[in-house]
């Protein structure tokens, strides 16, 4: 089994930046990719950025790219979300999700409340 923790969120004026952690324990040597999603109000869940455990690959949703940045550390055990130039429409829950094999998991998530 594994557990994610989100933590980082906040308020933050337009044009400013916030980091948001997610922290994994557990079976965490399983664990093959992490990705952010987010929901904003009266929106779907929608996908924000992804990265292979080990560092390497990365993706990200137009609508963060060149302004998020995804990166992980396997020594904490911890995914990261860099974000730059935030947007009031960047506001809404941000939610860590891990794939250990096949299995999916999900954290609590961590607001995050962008005002202009």
């Amino acid at each position: 089994q594994v557990q994610l923790v989100e933590s980082g969120g906040g308020l933050v004026q337009a044009g400013g930046s916030l980091r948001l952690s997610c922290a994994a324990s557990g079976r965490t040597d399983r664990l093959a990719t992490m990705r952010w999603y987010r929901q904003a109000p009266g929106k779907e869940r929608e996908f924000v950025a992804r990265i292979d455990w080990n560092g390497g690959w990365t993706n990200y949703a137009d609508s963060v790219k060149g302004r998020f940045t995804i990166s992980s550390d396997e020594v904490r055990n911890t995914v990261y979300l860099q974000m730059n130039g935030l947007k009031v429409e960047d506001t809404a829950i941000y939610y860590c999700n891990a794939v250990a094999l096949s299995t999916v998991y999900w954290g609590q998530g961590t607001q995050v409340t962008v005002s202009s």
